[in-house]
């Protein structure tokens, strides 16, 4: 239980660096497969091969820094270096990919609106004119309903000083035959007032429509708002996030790798007999060779010794200044260990030193 204890947190890590380094993987792989799109699947083999090296490259450069070959050393360095850009190019093209997918429908929508609004404005001059026509036919037909008859003399020789007074009914009948044709007329124009209204409408609600696109608004809405807002053009402020993500992906995948081993590193730390340090027993626990020695012998506790029968004089001192000499390791490291020395003091030693190779 111990040992799992101190593992819970090193192997959370690494499952983060694992989940971390396969969403990078499966990006950059897939980036790189539509950038060669006619070897599709040898890409994908070698992209992920790549991948995998990369883990491995990081992790054996962690372990080995101090013991592996100068010129391999330098060289696995450079690939990790390049393996981290191709990654990035992979990324940046997968998700830039989508980006433009997301951003021609965008471009198609657009264009779409603004044909409708161009018939739109078309339908809505329509109307306007309409609405201009009805009103003079309406004015025209007040203006001939106040037409009346009218008082006129003609010559009669039968009438006194041979002239006489009647009523003439002509333009009286030559308006209301004008009204006739001005209803026929409001009639018509009303009738085609009426389709282009609907018409107009009808485009209207289409606009609308389009321009509440969920699936458009739903994914470049934030980025349309933003560029608003800053008054930079869309396709500036996709580029600097994608680099943010890049730039932040695949190094992060990395540090996380070296983060795990060297988690697991310190919590499975060994002493010189391959014991891990943290399962060794407390000073104030009882010493499991003392409980063997009972068990084996248990009347050994019980004889005394004689304090009379030691003499100081018997004992010879060889050397009254003790030189400290190393006792065990308490720590392991790539190139050093640290080691517990008889004074009590602790010194770091190179793991190749005749000194570990003796503890």
């Amino acid at each position: 239980m111990k040992r799992l204890r101190a593992n819970i947190f090193p192997t959370i890590i690494a499952l983060s660096a694992l989940s971390v380094s396969a969403s990078a993987a499966f990006y950059s792989v897939s980036g790189l497969s539509k950038l060669f799109a006619g070897a599709t699947f040898e890409v994908i083999i070698m992209a992920g091969s790549l991948e995998v090296a990369k883990l491995v490259i990081a992790s054996l450069l962690y372990q080995y820094w101090n013991t592996i070959n100068k010129l391999l050393r330098t060289y696995l360095t450079i690939a990790a270096i390049i393996l981290v850009l191709i990654t990035s190019m992979g990324i940046y093209g997968f998700l830039s990919a989508a980006y433009q997918e997301t951003y021609q429908k965008l471009v198609v929508n657009e264009n779409q609106i603004e044909f409708l609004e161009n018939k739109s404005k078309f339908y809505e001059d329509d109307v306007l004119r309409y609405d201009a026509e009805l009103e003079r036919i309406s004015g025209n037909i007040s203006t001939l309903s106040n037409a009346k008859a009218t008082s006129i003399q003609v010559r009669d020789t039968s009438a006194v000083g041979g002239l006489r007074s009647t009523v003439s009914t002509a333009e009286l009948r030559l308006a209301q035959q004008r009204i006739g044709v001005e209803e026929e007329n409001r009639k018509e124009v009303n009738a085609k007032r009426t389709v282009a209204a609907d018409s107009l409408q009808s485009i209207q609600l289409k606009i609308l429509a389009l321009q509440n696109n969920s699936d458009t608004v739903g994914e470049l809405g934030p980025l349309q708002y933003l560029s608003g807002l800053t008054g930079t053009p869309m396709d500036k402020i996709i580029n600097w996030l994608l680099l943010v993500i890049i730039f932040v992906f695949d190094p992060l995948a990395i540090s996380l790798v070296i983060a795990a081993n060297f988690a697991f590193a310190q919590a499975n730390q060994k002493n010189l007999y391959g014991e891990y340090e943290d399962d060794l027993y407390d000073d104030d626990d009882d010493d499991p060779w003392e409980d063997e020695q009972e068990e084996t012998y248990p009347d050994v506790k019980d004889i005394e010794v004689n304090a009379e029968e030691i003499d100081a004089n018997d004992f010879i001192v060889v050397d009254e200044e003790e030189v400290p000499h190393p006792q065990r390791i308490l720590q392991k490291g790539p190139s050093q260990h640290r080691v517990l020395y008889s004074d009590g003091s602790e010194r770091k030693v190179d793991k190749n030193d005749d000194i570990i190779r003796y503890l």
